[in-house]
């Protein structure tokens, strides 16, 4: 395989000490362009978003050095090359609205400079929409707009109200550009994590294209399991690919279930089973949540959800379904046509989700990690001699032992059945042990 420079791939890779292994995605930036002209696109943090926005970035700047022995290499018009305006929120964290006006306004500043722009406006947006003018009028060619991680600024507060509501507004204000620069745009594409609804964050855009959901892009970030065994078949000797499998697949967006890119990269790096996707966010946020809700986590194995709530996510009206589910912590495993509307089933995506997620809910139940830990490695051992488990009994009292007292006194959710079973569940899960709850069998 040929050497690629760092960076500008336009596809997944690993980088070995002579090549990259890449997995061809560019059929569907094709496909994108041939169906429309303005598409969003939600996945979870980790699965390629910025590595495709790049690819659709140097195809529309008619790189076509990037794209040798990609199928897009022969479905192109490599002679029509676009100005190309690329949006990045990903850097920092930005702490109000002010900050992000500041951010904005460097964004912008970048671009004059990088163009050689004479600006006459003053505010951003009006400045934002002369960019977009006058580089359409110098190119004689509509322009290309790419937008990644559009919400993060929103992300980072979203435990703040007050504040993630000014960002949020703040935002739409700049998104509404691409609304009234419709005439000088030829393609646009907006990606992140979660997925506002668009009255909150892109009024005026009727005919943005949501994705998310989409059969034919299902697998427009990830890999599929097809993918990862010929891509990467001379790094998979000697690996128990069905441990792998049920480590780290089981992504759905309607199609066929796909693997988080970096769990793959670093797994076939170490060849070790850990929790590498988990470790790189944490889910305070969404533990707090499930606090707040009074949510019993044993629930978590089989959620049912509908498409309008999935897609009712936003800052004044946070559930915790649509949370779970944007933030990859829950995937869809069956869908089901209702009178009106679709139905989901919704669950962990595989065994590093379920593990991780449940250890770190277990860890704010408990507070006091040495006892847990110990606890946890008492459980094992007994499970493990199935001869005598009598030893479960102690086992089970120090599990609340474990617990603060103050959270029997004031914790909302300790006079609740449902507090203590996420105890005991997340105690087991957290193992990696296969935990079936409420199991309706004939025995």
């Amino acid at each position: 395989m040929k050497k690629l420079p760092i960076g500008i791939q336009s596809f997944d890779s690993i980088r070995t000490e002579a090549d990259y292994y890449y997995v061809d995605k560019t059929h569907l930036v094709e496909s994108l362009v041939e169906r429309g002209k303005y598409f969003f696109l939600s996945r979870p943090r980790r699965f390629g978003k910025s590595l495709f926005l790049s690819t659709l970035k140097h195809a529309f700047l008619g790189n076509r050095e990037y794209f040798q022995g990609l199928y897009l290499e022969s479905h192109w018009d490599w002679e029509v090359r676009y100005p190309v305006i690329h949006i990045s929120f990903g850097s920092g964290v930005m702490k109000d609205a002010a900050e992000l006006r500041v951010v904005f306004d460097d964004i912008l500043r970048r671009i004059v400079e990088q163009e050689n722009l004479s600006l006459t406006s003053h505010a951003l947006r009006s400045r934002f929409l002369e960019i977009v003018e006058r580089m359409a009028t110098r190119y004689g060619r509509k322009v290309i707009i790419l937008v990644d991680e559009y919400d993060k600024p929103i992300l980072d507060n979203i435990d703040r109200p007050e504040i993630a509501t000014a960002i949020r507004d703040e935002l739409k204000n700049f998104y509404s550009v691409i609304k009234d620069a419709d005439a000088s745009l030829k393609f646009v594409f907006i990606t992140g994590v979660s997925k506002f609804s668009k009255v909150s964050l892109f009024s005026g855009l009727n005919n943005l294209q949501d994705i998310t959901l989409h059969e034919q892009y299902a697998t427009i970030c990830g890999y599929t399991h097809e993918e990862m065994l010929s891509t990467f078949a001379e790094r998979l000797g000697g690996v128990d690919v069905a441990e792998v499998r049920r480590w780290y697949n089981g992504y759905n967006f309607l199609g066929e279930p796909v693997y988080n890119p970096f769990d793959v990269l670093l797994f076939l790096d170490t060849k070790d089973f850990r929790n590498y996707w988990f470790e790189t966010g944490s889910p305070s946020f969404l533990i707090k949540l499930i606090e707040q809700k009074r949510y019993p986590v044993p629930n978590l194995e089989q959620v049912r959800s509908t498409d309008e709530l999935l897609s009712s996510f936003d800052v004044n009206r946070i559930e915790l379904v649509p949370l779970l589910w944007q933030t990859g912590y829950l995937t869809i495993r069956k869908t089901r046509r209702m009178a009106a509307s679709i139905g989901y089933t919704l669950d962990y995506p595989n065994l590093e989700v379920k593990y991780s997620l449940t250890n770190a809910i277990l860890n704010e139940l408990s507070q006091e990690s040495a006892a847990k830990t110990e606890n946890m490695e008492r459980l094992y051992d007994c499970l493990s001699d199935q001869e005598d488990l009598s030893c479960l009994r102690d086992i089970f009292y120090a599990f609340f032992a474990s617990i603060p007292n103050e959270w029997y006194s004031s914790s909302q959710v300790a006079s609740y059945e449902a507090f203590y079973a996420s105890v005991f569940y997340c105690y087991f899960t957290a193992l990696g042990l296969d935990v079936r709850v409420e199991d309706s069998t004939n025995h």
